[in-house]
């Protein structure tokens, strides 16, 4: 019997969140109730049950205003893998968004050759980065200076996250600062917004991003100034070409343990962006 039939696709809730979250642990991923949460909050995430009722997969679909979502949290439990249901839900994520809608992920060694297959190709990568043991940097403030996020940062925060990015997130940054430990943003002489920063507490590390600064220096303090006070184990994951941001994240403790691809669909490449993006908010996120 193809397995396969056995199980029907649905579009999980709130309610599913305890199973997606034990889906996440058997394969050693660290979803929580609050990064759970936020996905659901800003996009939508489909699965299969088992007959017991247990979730057995998993994939979400970030769309974002314009021209760019994002898909992530592709989980199938390894009992239930060959069945083609890693498939079905990437599909299901794609055909969930207009079709000239460029759809970006960043896969897996796993998952790289579903995602081919699919007509996926890859654009770029990123670098993941973990520290146990953050070493301070004394970084000047030259002209600007950092400071804790207020509401009335958010409309800037949502512009120069757009330049950044390629694509208007104001939903998506709304929940990821509600769910972020601590919000940043640097500000010029004038008082404008030319970088921000968050750092989200996870159940197995503190990631730092998203980053967004106007140049490598300003990233440098934005970075330093979250995570020199943090207890445990820090993540970042940079864009691939930020080399600068490579070196100081190294003298500072962290080492790289991998460089997964970007990989995109229904175009030949991403959204246009400024180059001032030095951490992504998460995988899933883009």
């Amino acid at each position: 019997m193809n397995l396969q039939t056995k199980f029907q696709m649905s579009k999980f809730n709130e309610n599913d969140i305890p199973g997606l979250i034990r889906l996440s642990a058997s394969v050693g991923w660290d979803y929580d109730l609050d990064e759970v949460s936020t996905v659901l909050a800003v996009g939508m995430i489909f699965g299969h049950k088992n007959e017991k009722d247990e979730i057995i997969s998993s994939a979400a679909i970030i769309p974002y205003e314009g021209n760019l979502a994002s898909i992530g949290m592709v989980i199938v439990n390894e009992s239930y893998r060959g069945y083609k249901l890693g498939k079905e839900l990437t599909v299901r994520c794609v055909n969930a968004v207009p079709s000239d809608k460029t759809i970006m992920l960043i896969a897996t060694p796993e998952g790289k050759p579903l995602y081919e297959k699919l007509g996926f190709h890859s654009v770029s990568y990123v670098h993941k980065y973990i520290n146990e043991n953050y070493i301070p940097s004394i970084i000047k403030e030259e002209g600007y200076k950092i400071e804790p996020y207020s509401e009335s940062d958010f409309s800037s925060i949502v512009h120069i996250d757009y330049l950044a990015i390629g694509a208007e997130r104001r939903v998506f940054l709304e929940a990821r600062i509600k769910q972020a430990e601590e919000v940043v943003v640097l500000k010029d002489s004038t008082g404008k917004v030319i970088g921000f920063g968050m750092s989200i507490i996870g159940s197995d590390n503190c990631i730092l991003g998203p980053i967004v600064a106007k140049n490598e220096q300003m990233a440098k303090l934005i970075i330093n100034y979250l995570a020199k006070e943090k207890n445990g184990k820090l993540r970042i994951d940079i864009p691939h070409g930020q080399t600068g941001i490579s070196s100081f994240l190294e003298s500072t403790g962290f080492i790289k343990v991998s460089q997964p691809p970007i990989m995109i669909k229904n175009s030949n490449q991403l959204p246009a962006r400024n180059q001032t993006l030095y951490s992504i908010a998460a995988q899933i996120f883009g």
